[in-house]
């Protein structure tokens, strides 16, 4: 009973410190008493955490003024610079920051409407990192470099969407020119499902793993290949999207131009059409909620839209065999709704004989691992230049 009783209360101590951690991460410094307020928990055990990560140079604390009263303000310890990460879809973004210890210091996501105009959109996202890197109490010559991670097929030669009609408005432009002359720094572009799989592979489900196909299930399908440790790109920066393989030869014309990609009965607006008539109108985010809140007709579609996927993950392993397949994007967030089924498919059609099963892990960050990607390249090509090792 004893054992049982600490195993609880060290549970609750692990959720109370994530939760605090969190919210640091999400809206910035704050000070113990705001900590408070938007987390739920008492003064005394947000003071306690803060001590404990205090010691363990998690966190870092100053004096501050709030109402004309003594307070001490909480923030992420940051160390040498802030590497930037920048997730573009076709309907949101997500911008984390990230310190060379690999510490995520803040992350923020924002919707974005259909067809949005690059001019309208870097302009937000470049007011946002300011936001961020101020509510950390940073200075923006603390960036070091950005990482871009963009939801469509890259020219990886001139960093500009390569396919038209998937980003709409995109296409042709030098994606890091406006960060570069914004703020001074290095930028890199990558597409998100291979900026997904760095994140995997530095700190998330394949650390370790030399040879791992990333598959990303979002808004459309992608996937990152990485191989003795390396990300296959291909002459172009094209390799690995597995969206715009034929599934259906007399299917619907894909936005790549193409008939029956993978991507036009897998993507949004495919899954959530076929829930209008019982469901009326949805986005990726509500089937997503209504499947894990148990709802029949959501978890028939997502587990159908994973035997799609796994059944083409499968021909992807099948080429280059990797030692494990890594699932992220928003539709993994379902859980086993999304895994099981996906397991099931891709461990049907690999060979059946094959002297090691095909081991699936969902990822470690599913959701921001794109932007995460983005941050992780900044800071290794950052310690790469001025020689810091983390």
């Amino acid at each position: 009973m004893t054992a049982r009783f600490f195993g609880s209360q060290s549970s609750l101590r692990e959720a109370n410190r994530a939760t605090l951690l969190k919210t640091v991460r999400n809206y910035g410094a704050m000070t113990q008493v705001e900590l408070a307020e938007n987390t739920g928990l008492s003064t005394a055990t947000v003071s306690n955490l803060v001590r404990q990560l205090v010691d363990e140079d998690v966190v870092e604390t100053k004096a501050t003024i709030r109402n004309g009263r003594r307070a001490t303000l909480v923030a992420l310890t940051r160390r040498q610079g802030i590497g930037v990460g920048v997730h573009i879809e076709r309907r949101h973004m997500r911008v984390v920051l990230m310190d060379f210890a690999k510490v995520v210091l803040s992350e923020r996501g924002m919707p974005l409407a259909l067809n949005h105009r690059p001019d309208s959109t870097i302009e937000r996202i470049m007011v946002l990192i300011k936001e961020m890197v101020s509510a950390i109490g940073a200075a923006i010559d603390e960036i070091v470099g950005i990482g871009l991670a963009v939801g469509a097929p890259l020219d990886y030669r001139t960093h500009a969407v390569a396919i038209p009609g998937i980003l709409h408005g995109w296409e042709g432009m030098d994606l890091t020119a406006p960060f570069r002359t914004a703020f001074n720094v290095p930028v890199n572009v990558d597409n998100d499902a291979n900026a997904s799989a760095f994140t995997e592979m530095r700190i998330g489900a394949a650390n370790g793993v030399d040879n791992f196909v990333y598959i990303h299930a979002d808004d459309g399908v992608g996937s990152g290949i990485v191989i003795n440790g390396r990300l296959l790109r291909g002459i172009t920066g094209l390799a690995g999207e597995i969206g715009h393989i034929q599934v259906d030869p007399l299917g619907s014309i894909c936005s790549c131009g193409n008939r029956g990609c993978l991507n036009t009965v897998v993507d949004e607006d495919r899954l959530v059409s076929l829930l209008s008539v019982t469901h009326g109108n949805m986005t990726l985010e509500d089937l997503v909620k209504m499947t894990n809140d148990a709802d029949p007709g959501c978890r028939r579609v997502v587990s159908d839209a994973a035997l799609r996927i796994g059944s083409v993950a499968a021909d992807l392993c099948i080429c280059v065999d990797p030692e494990i397949v890594v699932l992220g994007g928003t539709l993994s967030t379902t859980g086993d709704v999304f895994l099981d089924p996906f397991r099931e498919s891709l461990q049907r059609l690999l060979f059946p004989d094959a002297l090691t099963p095909m081991q699936v892990r969902s990822a470690a960050h599913p959701v921001f691992n794109a932007a995460i990607g983005g941050a992780l390249m900044s800071i290794e090509k950052a310690d790469n230049t001025i020689g810091i090792r983390s």
